[in-house]
């Protein structure tokens, strides 16, 4: 069982949050490729990185401008910020009120297939909706956690998943709206899909959330799934 460093960031700028993601992930490639001229195996470390932002827009770098459907100053009016970022998937938000997750795992020891790794992330966050009797499901062909896919009109997405991977070392992850304010993402095409919409627990639920809660959920799932330890 893979011992993971879980850590809560507590609220963090998304610039900061991603370069500390950057570090620890070249850490760990900078680990295998020594280990690998020596013909051992690398010490690297696994991290699961909880943090909430302030507002925030970020495209990955598949993902395309026109999704932001709003200018410079209205980001001002919002107290928004935007990144292009490196992870895979279109334009998402983040703000308080959503649990961000930053998994900087070595996929080399637990299974070299990132597929499985998204989907197993999505069964984490389905796993934890199921806690509250709620259906969360994937749709086919768009990663993360939806409710009602197949609803014509009623679709709508809780769970955004982005992720990078280099040498098998993941970062970025997934955002898990808790109590958003859904008002931000009329501001841009979730996720590049014009034809569903966003929601969160407490909006689904009819009444407020603890974010801690969620987060003790979670990782708990995450363990379950991952077949891992948080330390």
């Amino acid at each position: 069982m893979e011992k993971v460093i879980y850590q809560d960031l507590g609220q963090m700028e998304y610039q900061t949050a991603w370069d500390y993601q950057e570090s620890l992930l070249q850490e760990n490639v900078r680990l295998k490729a020594e280990a690998r001229e020596r013909g051992e195996q690398p010490a690297t470390k696994h991290y699961l990185l909880f943090v909430e932002h302030p507002p925030v827009y970020t495209l990955g770098k598949s993902g395309h401008m026109e999704n932001l459907l709003i200018g410079e100053e209205r980001l001002e009016e919002r107290g928004a910020k935007f990144y292009r970022s490196n992870r895979g998937g279109d334009i998402t938000f983040h703000g308080p009120g959503q649990l961000v997750g930053y998994p900087i795992l070595d996929l080399e020891r637990f299974y070299t297939d990132i597929g499985r790794y998204l989907r197993n992330v999505e069964e984490v966050g389905i796993r934890l909706l199921a806690d509250y009797g709620i259906e969360g499901v994937r749709s086919a062909g768009e990663t993360g956690v939806w409710i009602g896919p197949d609803s014509k009109g009623g679709a709508r997405k809780i769970c955004a998943i982005g992720v990078r991977c280099s040498r098998w070392v993941t970062m970025h992850g997934f955002a898990f709206n808790v109590d958003t304010d859904l008002s931000y993402f009329g501001d841009i095409v979730p996720c590049g899909i014009a034809d569903k919409e966003a929601t969160s627990l407490a909006k689904e639920l009819g009444y407020d959330v603890d974010l801690e809660e969620v987060k003790k959920k979670w990782m708990h799932y995450f363990e379950e799934v991952f077949e891992a330890e948080l330390i």
